[in-house]
């Protein structure tokens, strides 16, 4: 079984919820959401494995929120 497929069986089987994107032309990029976290897996065509992994809070936030974030990225 490739990697990939290792990757999202065992994703699946612990039912995180994920999504499959393509950014770079060697790799997979496999973006799971659990509460209060997101891990971003990238597997390289050469099945090695580099992860990512951003913790934070679920705040609910009002509009000026993306306002702030517009304004300094736009």
């Amino acid at each position: 079984m490739s990697k990939v497929f290792e990757v999202l069986k065992r994703l699946d089987d612990a039912k995180i919820h994920y999504f499959i994107g393509r950014y770079r032309p060697d790799t997979i990029d496999i973006t799971a959401t659990i509460v209060g976290e997101r891990v971003e897996i990238s597997v390289f065509d050469d099945d090695h494995i580099e992860i990512s992994r951003f913790v934070g809070n679920e705040d609910v936030l009002g509009e000026e929120v993306l306002n702030d974030i517009l304004r300094r990225n736009g």
